[in-house]
């Protein structure tokens, strides 16, 4: 029996590294090495219990890797081949899927439909941060890595680019919009850079670390709200003259956050919701105009599939965004529960962490 090290929820508060069986790679499946992953805000959900998955699970749902095996129907692809997946990896073939909405396929679980639909990886099969993981439909989830490109370059395509494009998108961005961003984390920054690339001409970005206001304004906003020095949507509102934002995107999940995008909308504004929540929202009845002001709440849970990955991945090759600012801290995967202490706490001006086996 060949074993491999990977991080399993054993419990609420504890993810450890142990040995594991290497999985068996079915005729549809291909079995990936890791070469670099990284923790993601909803594993930290995870961590704490406030989303529930089996024990012994493993986690993390953004792998960049190389083909160890492929299965016997996967063609197209080469062992050794370098490759990312998607954290939504779509089985094509479902009714989701048939109906054009990839990110809410819920087959292939023995869970059937969750509400995170075609999220597999760390939430209804293992997971990436481990030796290797093992992609289901291959073939309609393996993107290669265009020569050239580094692991840390790609590594945000599986999720963190994707969600904070697709907040963007969902949002319908138009040229000449003005947009708000609450929240500059990971999501939020590339939220941010999503905006600017649909043709936003204003965004607005709300933050009050430092160092994260200044990638911020790298990565397109014009203005950086600071929530500590004032009534953030009132800063927002005197930079728009009163007029309110076209689009804003909150992309943190929590009720202020929430609250304050849809009081700077203006009438018929859209508020894209990227956030993940932990309890309830309430939508007060002022700002929503009580249900009259032809404003819109979307949200998202980003595409998955080999299509977004190389669209994403042409972004980053074509020099439009780099987003290997967002690595802050680097560890192996031995020492991946020291990196989950950081990154749950949001020490050392952490941003993302890339973990390599």
């Amino acid at each position: 029996m060949t074993m491999m090290k990977a991080a399993v929820f054993v419990e609420p508060n504890r993810i450890v590294l142990e040995d594991k069986k290497m999985p068996d790679v079915g005729p549809l499946d291909a079995l990936i090495r890791i070469t670099t992953t990284t923790i993601c805000g909803t594993d930290i959900h995870i961590l704490k219990g406030e989303y529930p998955v089996e024990r012994g699970l493993t986690i993390g749902h953004e792998p960049v890797g190389v083909i160890e095996k492929l299965g016997s129907a996967v063609s197209g692809y080469a062992e050794g081949q370098r490759v990312i997946a998607g954290a939504i990896t779509p089985s094509g073939h479902s009714n989701a899927c048939l109906c054009g909405c990839h990110s809410q396929d819920g087959a292939g679980t023995k869970h059937g439909f969750k509400p995170m639909g075609g999220w597999r990886f760390g939430n209804t099969i293992d997971g990436a941060q481990a030796e290797y993981l093992l992609v289901p439909d291959a073939m309609t989830n393996l993107a290669p890595i265009p020569d050239g490109l580094t692991d840390e370059q790609v590594l945000m395509c599986p999720d963190i680019m994707s969600t904070g494009f697709s907040g963007a998108e969902s949002g319908a961005v138009k040229i000449g919009d003005t947009v708000a961003v609450f929240a500059q984390g990971p999501i939020g920054l590339c939220a941010t850079a999503g905006a600017k690339l649909m043709g936003a001409t204003t965004i607005i970005t709300v933050e009050s670390v430092p160092a994260r206001m200044e990638i911020s304004r790298k990565m397109g906003a014009d203005h950086v709200v600071d929530f500590t020095k004032g009534d953030v949507v009132d800063q927002i509102m005197a930079l728009t003259d009163g007029r309110g934002v076209d689009v804003a995107i909150e992309a943190l999940g929590r009720q202020e956050t929430f609250q304050g995008a849809l009081r700077v909308l203006r009438p018929g504004g859209t508020l894209s919701s990227l956030g993940v929540y932990s309890s309830d929202l309430v939508i007060p009845l002022g700002p929503f105009s009580a249900g009259l002001g032809d404003n819109k709440i979307v949200t998202t849970l980003c595409p998955g599939g080999k299509e977004r990955m190389r669209r994403l991945m042409s972004v980053i090759e074509s020099s439009r965004l780099d987003t290997r600012p967002l690595v802050t801290h680097r560890y192996k995967l031995e020492e991946i529960e020291a990196a989950y202490d950081l990154f749950a706490n949001q020490r050392d001006g952490v941003l993302k962490v890339a973990i390599t086996p």
